[in-house]
């Protein structure tokens, strides 16, 4: 009896070694450290695999360049300019320096988008400037856009756009204002005229800065005064119209003061 009660006091002593832990308390162990290896391993390949795709083999390469939006250049003159080369990878296409390269070689475009079309092509939109005004000199027109940007030179004169007389060579607010802001008010005072009077619209003169006229049908003249408030001169020029049609001088530089005289 004596030897059975130290064999059980033996068990529950502090001292006792804990019991060997199974494989499966262990952890994953080596067989998810190869898996995680196999894995590893095999997207390396397949990164391999599509980089060689891209930029290696003749499967997405450049076969075909493409233009649309174009309304006085043709296609052909776009897909010049943007001298994308055939048979380079199509990933390898930088996009964004198409697109600069066409806008620096076209000054008639507006904007140009560049995108990729997979698996060979390169599109190319764009949309071209439309003149509002045209300078006239020595037999050519050169377009001015609603931005006041002169970006063309053309031998007919387009229909329907007014001529923009700058006569502003001795005018001290050059000095202040160049040529181009006075092109840019030019144009406000342009769109600014009433619509049911803009077809009759024939030159918008400058003079300076503050002095803007208009020229329309039947050899009347306005006095717009500078390319502010607008939108009361034209309210102010319509009136005029209306209650003096046969009139043919006309000033709304002041339009809470119109006048309107001959007749």
């Amino acid at each position: 009896m004596a030897a059975t009660t130290t064999a059980r006091r033996g068990r529950n002593s502090g001292t006792e070694e804990p019991p060997a832990r199974s494989a499966k308390a262990q952890g994953p162990g080596p067989r998810r450290g190869r898996l995680l290896l196999l894995l590893a391993a095999a997207a390396a390949l397949l990164g391999g695999a599509a980089i060689w795709a891209l930029y290696g083999s003749s499967w997405l390469r450049v076969e075909s360049v493409t233009a649309e939006g174009t309304r006085v250049l043709t296609p052909a003159q776009v897909e010049k300019a943007a001298a994308v080369p055939k048979g380079v990878p199509l990933a390898s296409v930088d996009t964004d320096a198409v697109a600069a390269r066409l806008l620096a070689a076209l000054p008639r475009l507006r904007t140009a988008e560049v995108e990729r079309s997979w698996p060979h092509g390169v599109e190319l939109r764009v949309s071209e400037r439309r003149p509002v005004l045209i300078i006239a000199k020595n037999g050519q027109y050169g377009e001015v856009d609603r931005e006041g940007v002169r970006f063309a030179t053309v031998g007919t004169r387009p229909k329907g756009v007014p001529l923009l007389k700058l006569d502003a060579a001795r005018s001290p607010s050059l000095k202040r204002f160049p040529a181009g802001r006075l092109r840019a008010e030019a144009v406000t005072a342009a769109a600014d005229v009433p619509a049911a009077v803009r077809g009759e619209l024939r030159a918008v003169r400058v003079r300076s800065f503050d002095a803007i006229s208009l020229e329309l049908s039947g050899k009347r003249t306005v006095v717009w005064g500078s390319g502010e408030k607008g939108d009361t001169k034209a309210k102010a020029l319509a009136a005029l119209l209306k209650a003096a049609p046969k009139a043919r001088h006309f000033d709304v530089s002041v339009p809470t003061a119109p006048a309107a005289s001959g007749g």
